[in-house]
């Protein structure tokens, strides 16, 4: 089973959107925190911004959607993969280990110019911009940033490699596709209902609405995922 969710199971545990209808992330254009050139522009507001969205969902606990997907693992084990397009950690906190974050972590740092790996970090910088040590050891001025996929990015070619090995891997008469909270606008994270069902996968879809590809589904069961998981997985 491959696993696709979106911000929608996040929702239901209480993790703002941030984004709203005027595109506005709690008020900042995204523009201004959410893209290289508004880090570029001012880190510290960029920091400011993600040190809250941090503190946030620390307050917020994995619900029972997470923790239903958490179980769906245990019993599946390799025969599992989630993707996840969330970047509050709720499905690490719930038990999930074949995870795929594939627009990062909102509790890992990178550096903006080197190449050292993101690492844990759960700090909040309300401060000064947190310099990346192994530049400054090279005499070079690297800053700290959110290992988060930012709009105008792409994603780590390593994590979709993974996803495409598992769905290559999946035996087409076993495998079955599930997103759940998706919007099913933002892509290439959409577009794996269409690899899945080229694998032969049957597709399902769990949302408090339809998502804008609903029709690429085969079955679409609709309310809360907190409230549709749980009873979905109720078999083994």
């Amino acid at each position: 089973m491959l696993v696709l969710t979106g911000a929608g199971v996040s929702a239901e545990s209480g993790v703002p959107t941030f984004r709203d209808a005027n595109g506005l992330w709690e008020s900042h254009p995204i523009e201004q925190v959410a893209t290289p050139e508004g880090f570029d522009a001012d880190p510290r507001l960029v920091w400011r911004f993600y040190s809250e969205r941090r503190r946030k969902a620390k307050t917020v606990q994995p619900n029972p959607g997470h923790l239903a997907l958490a179980e769906a693992e245990e019993r599946m084990g390799d025969r599992f993969l989630l993707v996840t397009q969330n970047v509050d950690g709720l499905h690490r906190r719930a038990g999930s280990r074949r995870l795929v974050e594939i627009h990062g972590s909102l509790f890992e740092t990178r550096c903006s110019e080197c190449g050292r790996a993101p690492f844990p970090d759960d700090r909040e910088y309300l401060g000064e911009v947190p310099p990346c040590e192994e530049c400054r050891a090279r005499g070079r001025g690297g800053l700290l940033r959110p290992a988060v996929v930012w709009f105008g990015e792409v994603l780590d070619p390593a994590h979709l490699q993974r996803v495409s090995a598992f769905l290559e891997g999946a035996r087409p008469e076993r495998l079955v596709f599930l997103a759940v909270g998706t919007s099913g606008v933002v892509y290439p994270a959409a577009g794996l209902v269409h690899q899945a069902r080229d694998a032969g996968g049957e597709a399902w879809l769990v949302n408090a609405e339809p998502a804008d590809n609903a029709r690429a589904f085969h079955r679409f069961v609709q309310g809360p995922s907190g409230t549709v998981l749980p009873g979905l997985f109720d078999w083994a």
